[in-house]
């Protein structure tokens, strides 16, 4: 069975969430979004996986549904987890995420955990201790669980973060690196660039929204066509197999917020090669700058292109594509009453984004969205990268267009 996964999200437990993150509003933008196999998120939070008990019942072996209001959509208990920790000299900060196949090993999970730190503290709790430790943590409740370590370029919470993570998976977590199967690319990086690295190539790669907010869901996903359940899925990855594993949806990566080097308050963006020409220096502040993904990509790797792997679509939102065109903000009414009509049209935004032919797209929503989804789907758009927390600013059509020449115009 084909179908979308995003299993890295949050709960309203988490800081910096919607506080109307709940299960029934993650299963209502699931539905919206196409995505079939959606992630609980946080499942070490004692009061979310309370919730999690009293509220999902067992739909597929590893997989839940709601008892009440189930609309079709699969849970699967998902958690990210902060290790913040000093290894040969220097602190680690790593985000990792873990899948579990079944409600009793996550409390156990949570069980050991509770011992080490505050599980109350937030939906991604901070423990002090070395990832690798957790790992072993991890397998020793369950060898079926998922242990991938999370945004993995990011600079300041991840494996191979700029400002505290390491150089290869063997560094950070030594003899069980063998136990580490997938890495997730985060949005300021595709699998292009993480292939460059050798753990890149040697892992699979998959990709999720890590969404702290219902409708940020699904901006990164996953696709499969395997037996729905939690083992089939999970045994996909870890094969790299892409006949079950057919793709993942990506950002484009100079959208995600650390994709170039920058100091966002010196309001100062560069390159990899012009950061060296200042030599990782604020032109600006003369303090360092924060260095992007690119240009860590740049110093671990040990190839500039490598073909093969998992394949990848790159996709904008379909708010921000709706947004371009009208003219206004992505949080307007006019952009909401043009995605309601579309979602009504197609079913769901991967739809949208992945399958309605552009003539259908035009039926529904005129030649100008229409024209857009389609420069989407084939890259022949402009972005300014993203940098130092900044999301980068996609330009589908360029300022010397003419829209309302375009609607008339395109697909004649």
């Amino acid at each position: 069975m084909k179908f979308i996964a995003d299993f890295h999200l949050h709960s309203k437990y988490s800081r910096a969430t919607s506080k109307d993150f709940d299960l029934d509003k993650i299963s209502q933008w699931a539905k919206i979004k196409g995505i079939k196999v959606v992630g609980t998120g946080d499942f070490t939070h004692p009061v979310w996986f309370g919730e999690l008990k009293e509220k999902l019942e067992p739909a597929a072996p590893g997989l839940f549904r709601l008892k009440k209001g189930d609309n079709g959509t699969f849970f699967i208990l998902t958690s990210e987890i902060s290790c913040i920790y000093t290894k040969n000299n220097k602190v680690r900060k790593i985000h990792v995420v873990i899948l579990a196949p079944g409600l009793e090993v996550v409390e156990e999970i949570n069980r050991r955990l509770n011992a080490v730190g505050n599980l109350k503290s937030d939906g991604r709790p901070i423990l002090g201790m070395d990832a690798k430790e957790l790992l072993r943590i991890i397998i020793g409740v369950s060898p079926d669980c998922l242990f991938v370590p999370a945004h993995c370029l990011t600079p300041w919470f991840s494996i191979f973060g700029s400002k505290s993570g390491f150089d290869s998976v063997e560094e950070c977590f030594e003899e069980l690196s063998p136990q580490i199967f997938a890495l997730e690319s985060g949005l300021s990086a595709d699998p292009d660039m993480i292939r460059r690295i050798p753990d890149g190539r040697r892992l699979c790669i998959i990709s999720n929204s890590d969404a702290h907010s219902p409708e940020k869901l699904g901006r990164e996903a996953n696709v499969f066509d395997t037996k729905l359940d939690y083992y089939s899925i999970v045994d996909s990855i870890k094969a790299k197999d892409p006949s079950r594993f057919l793709y993942t949806v990506e950002f484009y990566p100079e959208e995600g917020k650390y994709h170039y080097d920058g100091h966002r308050l010196c309001k100062v963006c560069l390159s990899p090669e012009e950061s060296r020409k200042y030599n990782e220096i604020c032109p600006v502040c003369g303090r360092s700058l924060t260095i992007g993904v690119a240009n860590r990509v740049a110093k671990i790797s040990d190839t500039e292109k490598i073909e093969g792997g998992i394949p990848f679509k790159k996709l904008v939102p379909l708010k921000e594509i709706i947004s371009e065109c009208l003219g206004v903000g992505v949080l307007s009414l006019a952009v909401k009453k043009e995605y309601d009509k579309l979602i009504n049209a197609f079913n769901s935004e991967f739809s949208v984004l992945l399958d309605a032919s552009i003539g259908n797209i035009e039926k529904a929503s005129g030649k100008l969205i229409a024209e857009a989804v389609k420069r989407v789907r084939e890259g022949d758009l402009s972005i300014s990268p993203g940098f130092d927390g900044e999301f980068g600013k996609v330009s589908i059509f360029s300022l010397k267009e003419d829209r309302a020449k375009i609607s008339q115009k395109v697909l004649f």
